[in-house]
């Protein structure tokens, strides 16, 4: 998706950006013109990142930190002077029946999924409202609306993100948009790991794709082209618009 024009000299935050489709998105995003500043704990490839687009550079860190998030923001103020999106990718997979998920599982997943993102939002979402506004997509799942086999905490994390983007759009549009993107099954490292939690991961990731519409697994690319879309997408009347938009998606 080239929309150059749209992003040329924008100032991106991508959470998640170090694999999956949040290093897909981070490419594309600098690939149309905009500075990016890509979180993620793989330290290889994030500098990967930095090789590949001077228009991207690489800040590690857990998100499950609040002091990770505070720096996110801070560093692009600091280097660019404001924030005019952002993208909340990263994500933990929580497998695993509720009667047999450890506690420390559960937490992680939701710190990962559902903290993290109010995190990010807490620090950026003032700063966004004072430099005249911004777009913010968030990574959900189709797990939000569909119960997976032992998926008990990624399921529910993914659940709570909806009622999140809702809030957040009411109380802080039309300024700033937010939208939630709820990917179905993309090929990804994340995708590879939920399916082991089937007795026959390589048969359920093709009878999945025969399932889909498109007779295939998602792709990041597929991914990216709608977050961009969203990114650019311009207001149509009140936030609520965004959010049935958003539950289209």
């Amino acid at each position: 998706m080239k929309t150059e024009s749209a992003f040329h000299e924008k100032i991106a935050i991508v959470t998640g950006a170090t694999s999956g489709m949040g290093q897909r998105i981070a490419l594309d995003l600098a690939g149309n013109g905009a500075f990016v500043v890509a979180n993620g704990r793989n330290k290889t490839n994030g500098n990967r990142l930095e090789e590949e687009s001077p228009r991207i550079r690489f800040v590690p860190g857990d998100v499950k930190d609040p002091e990770t998030n505070q720096g996110l923001v801070e560093h692009a103020l600091s280097n660019y002077g404001r924030i005019d999106h952002l993208v909340l990718s990263a994500g933990q997979l929580g497998i695993g029946k509720l009667d047999e998920i450890s506690i420390d599982d559960w937490r992680d997943t939701f710190a990962t999924n559902v903290d993290a993102v109010f995190y990010l939002l807490r620090h950026a979402l003032p700063v966004m409202q004072q430099k005249g506004g911004g777009s913010i997509v968030v990574i959900g799942s189709i797990a939000a609306f569909h119960a997976f086999p032992n998926h008990a905490a990624y399921c529910a994390s993914k659940g709570a993100l909806v009622s999140l983007v809702r809030q957040v759009a009411l109380d802080f549009g039309p300024s700033v948009r937010i939208n939630l993107v709820c990917p179905a099954q993309v090929q990804t490292p994340l995708l590879d790991a939920s399916a082991r939690a089937f007795d026959d991961p390589e048969q359920i990731l093709a009878q999945t794709a025969q399932r889909l519409p498109l007779k295939r697994l998602g792709t990041t690319t597929d991914i990216a082209e709608a977050v961009l879309f969203y990114s650019v997408m311009p207001v149509v009347g009140s936030p609520a618009h965004t959010l049935r938009l958003t539950e289209a998606s």
